[in-house]
């Protein structure tokens, strides 16, 4: 702990006074940091965090950032090469409980989010989650994309590491050819959080919703809304803000599941347990 606190005084050119563990997720050790003039900083770190994992999340949070829409973490500071510790430092959030306003804030700014787009489904680097590095490359048609670059990568990852059921390699490839006619009407590349679960939203002490640990890439806006009702939702009033500034597409509410493959075969790889079958259930239901 003292070369992190030494490195991070380093890198925010502000002496740290201390640094205690915290919770922080299950994918890196968070920290407070007191700094010696009083203020308080978020670190979060990883021994296991795959290359550039630090580096991209910081690009994906001012990416976020950029239209002005939603409160987002403003990065501080970022160190991701070794031999020295890896960390992101982030503004202190100081966190309140949420409520329908909050949630209203969160619908009609997260459309604002999607509405600001991406140049191309994927973006200019691999997407990192945690240790998993996933392929981005850019493309123009997203069932090939969501196939290609997210489904068929994250369930290999899986299947490798003995985290799904036997059947479901060959219940992805019936799904993977039925995308073309699942994914809905054509809509134009969103810029997606990429992993916005409840948890990732958080609501400040002044009652506005925060955007933190992205995994932002360019997408099928759907994503992210079927992301946030996979652990937990937000309340009625979200999807209705939401859709006064952006009105979703016929079927979105069929296409759920559909987006929440990814996720879960994501979890699946990373944790185990019973994520594998849950996202063989969600394939089944667009195959059988």
């Amino acid at each position: 702990m003292s070369a992190l606190r030494e490195a991070l005084s380093q890198a925010l050119g502000r002496p740290v006074a201390d640094l205690r563990a915290i919770a922080g997720g299950d994918l890196n050790d968070a920290y407070a940091a007191e700094l010696e003039d009083g203020d308080r900083v978020f670190v979060k770190t990883a021994s296991n965090a795959a290359p550039g994992a630090f580096t991209r999340e910081a690009e994906g949070l001012r990416w976020l950032a950029e239209p002005r829409a939603l409160a987002v973490a403003t990065v501080l500071a970022v160190a991701d090469e070794p031999p020295g510790p890896r960390f992101l430092a982030l503004e202190w959030i100081e966190r309140a409980s949420a409520n329908a306003g909050s949630e209203e804030q969160l619908g009609r700014g997260l459309a604002a989010v999607h509405a600001a787009g991406a140049p191309a489904f994927g973006g200019e680097h691999d997407l990192v989650i945690g240790p998993l590095g996933l392929p981005n490359e850019r493309a123009d048609d997203w069932p090939e994309f969501y196939a290609t670059q997210r489904l068929e990568p994250v369930a290999r990852i899986a299947a490798d590491r003995g985290a799904l059921p036997g059947d479901a390699p060959a219940v992805l490839e019936r799904l993977v050819g039925r995308l073309g006619e699942l994914c809905g009407p054509a809509e134009p590349p969103a810029r997606l959080h990429g992993d916005l679960w409840s948890g990732n939203v958080m609501t400040g002490s002044d009652g506005r919703p925060w955007l933190i640990d992205p995994a932002a890439y360019g997408g099928h806006r759907e994503i992210d809304l079927a992301m946030l009702r996979l652990f937990g939702s937000p309340g009625p009033g979200f999807l209705a803000a939401y859709e006064e500034v952006a009105p979703l597409a016929d079927g979105h509410e069929e296409r759920i599941e559909l987006w929440q493959v990814f996720p879960l075969l994501t979890h699946a790889a990373l944790f185990g347990g019973g994520y594998g079958s849950s996202a063989l259930r969600a394939m089944q239901r667009y195959v059988s």
